[in-house]
């Protein structure tokens, strides 16, 4: 148990450093990851405007972080649920729940919802 705890912490410490590096080097030099999509296109992807809804998130700026992307903000208090009870499965070694905590019928709504929204943001 003593090692899964510290591969949570290594890996959760990892994302944490990344994103506090990507979100210093945005701040002093306002550059973003472009998205490749909405070059290529002119389009707006499902995942535009993540990184912009983050930032305001971590602002508190909840209506400008929706404005950015909503599919996110709206999402994003499922996911750290989601994201926290599989470090918990990990941490208790349940590998046969971790597969099963999101059905499959469940992953294709997700993925019917993620497009559809890919769709009408762009109309």
């Amino acid at each position: 148990m003593k090692q899964r705890l510290w591969n949570i912490i290594k890996y959760n410490g990892g994302l944490a450093l990344i994103f506090i590096a990507y979100y210093i080097f945005n701040h002093l030099t306002g550059i973003y990851i472009p998205c490749i999509f909405y070059t290529i296109t002119g389009l707006r992807c499902p995942g535009c405007g993540i990184t912009h809804c983050l930032f305001e998130i971590l602002h508190f700026n909840f209506e400008e972080a929706f404005n950015h992307n909503q599919l996110v903000f709206i999402g994003l208090p499922f996911f750290i649920a989601y994201y926290i009870y599989a470090n918990y499965l990990y941490l208790c070694d349940k590998k046969e729940k971790i597969a099963k905590i999101i059905p499959k019928y469940l992953e294709i709504i997700l993925i019917v919802i993620t497009i559809l929204f890919g769709i009408i943001r762009n109309f």
